[in-house]
C-alpha cells in the first residue's frame, strides 16, 4: 500500500487523553494514512485504551503500528523512533494528549500535493478546559520568510501543525535532540531551511490541550532554560554554518523569545534567570518588528532593570486577562 501520510504519536503518561486523540485520528477522512504510536514506556493505562481505540475502527487496524521503547526515552527519541520506521511521502507529528479535526490531513496534503510543497501547515486551536482560542499563523511561500518569522517568534515552531516530507529529514540527516526535550520542536526550523517550497492553509485543524486554568503561560525554571539553551545552539550553529550572518537578527531574536516567559512572572528569581541569558541579545529589541509593540516593551523594561513595569505587566496581562478569560 502507498503511504501518503505517516503520523507520528509518541505515548506517555495521557491515559486522560489517549482515547480522544486516537479518535480523532483514526477517524481522518484521507485514506493511505499510516498510524505510529511509539510507547515510551508509560507507566498507566495509555496503550490499554489504545488499544480498545484502534478496536474501534476495524479498517484502520492494518494501518496501526504500536512501538515500543523497553525503558523511558524521552520525547524526541520517541519521535526518531517513529520517524525511522515511518514510510509515508510525507510526516506528521501528533502530541497524545491533543485531538484533530477529521479532514487535517486530507486538507494538508492536498495543498502539498497542490503546490509541491515540502512544508505546509495551518492554524490551530489553544484548548482550555472551558473555551478555545483561535490562533492564526502568517501566510508566506517562501520557507526562509517562515524561517525567519519562527526565529523571531511571530510564527510557531510546533512540530503538531505541520505535515513535512519525509525526504527532507532523510536526504539532511534531520532528527530531534534525544536527551533534550525542551525546545526540540525547534528541529522544523532545520526542515525549513532546507525545504525548497512551502503553503499554508487558512483553517485551524489542530487542538493543542492547554489545561492550567491559573494562568495562560506555565511554570519555567532554570533547569527549563538550559535544555532551551542546548536547542538554541543546536538551530543557530546549523543556521550560521548555511546562512552566515544573513539571520544575526533572527536568531538574536530566537534567544529573545527563549528566555520571555521569564517576564511573565512576579518572580524577582526569574528576572534573574533572564539576565543571566543572552545579554547580548538585548540589543535586537527594539528591531525585532515581527512580534507586538507591547512584547517589545516588556523586554526594553527588562533591559533598563524595570522591574515593577514587568511586574504590572504579568498582573495585568497574564493572571487577569489569560488567567480568566482563557480557563
Amino acid at each position: 500500500m502507498a503511504v501518503k501520510v505517516s503520523v507520528i504519536i509518541p505515548v506517555y503518561g495521557v491515559e486522560a487523553f489517549i482515547a480522544r486523540c486516537a479518535d480523532s485520528l483514526l477517524a481522518q477522512t484521507l485514506g493511505d494514512v499510516e498510524f505510529i504510536f511509539v510507547d515510551d514506556a508509560t507507566p498507566d493505562r495509555s496503550l490499554e485504551l489504545l488499544s480498545a481505540a484502534v478496536d474501534r475502527y476495524p479498517s484502520r487496524r492494518e494501518a496501526v503500528r504500536i512501538l515500543r521503547h523497553p525503558e523511558n526515552r524521552g520525547l524526541p527519541a520517541a519521535r526518531n523512533t517513529g520517524l525511522a520506521a515511518a514510510r509515508g511521502e510525507y510526516v506528521f507529528h501528533c502530541d497524545s494528549d491533543d485531538f484533530v479535526e477529521p479532514d487535517m490531513l486530507e486538507r494538508l496534503y492536498a495543498a502539498a500535493q497542490e503546490k509541491d510543497a515540502d512544508i505546509v501547515w495551518c492554524d490551530w486551536y489553544l484548548s482550555f478546559r472551558q473555551s478555545e482560542r483561535y490562533m492564526k499563523q502568517p501566510d508566506y511561500d517562501n520557507p526562509t520568510d517562515a524561517l525567519k518569522a519562527m526565529l523571531a517568534g511571530q510564527m510557531k515552531f510546533n512540530v503538531w501543525n505541520k505535515l513535512v516530507r519525509r525526504r527532507l529529514y532523510a536526504d539532511h540527516g534531520i532528527d530531534f535532540p534525544a536527551g533534550h526535550s525542551m525546545g526540540e520542536d525547534m528541529t522544523m526550523m532545520l526542515l525549513f531551511a532546507v525545504a525548497a517550497r512551502v503553503a499554508y492553509v487558512p483553517g485551524a485543524f489542530y487542538h493543542y490541550v492547554k489545561l492550567n486554568t491559573g494562568a495562560f503561560s506555565q511554570h519555567y525554571t532554570r533547569e527549563h532554560m538550559a535544555a532551551v539553551a542546548y536547542n538554541i545552539s543546536r538551530v543557530a550553529s546549523a543556521l550560521e554554518a548555511r546562512y552566515g550572518h544573513a539571520l544575526d537578527l533572527e536568531i538574536a531574536c530566537m534567544k529573545l523569545e527563549a528566555k520571555f516567559p521569564f517576564l511573565m512572572s512576579a518572580d524577582r528569581a526569574d528576572y534573574r534567570v533572564w539576565q543571566e541569558y543572552y545579554g547580548e541579545a538585548n540589543a535586537y529589541i527594539r528591531a525585532n518588528r515581527y512580534i507586538s509593540a507591547r512584547r517589545r516593551w516588556v523586554q526594553r523594561f527588562a533591559a533598563k532593570g524595570w522591574w515593577g513595569l514587568v511586574r504590572l505587566h504579568y498582573w495585568l496581562v497574564d493572571r487577569l486577562v489569560y488567567g480568566l478569560i482563557y480557563k
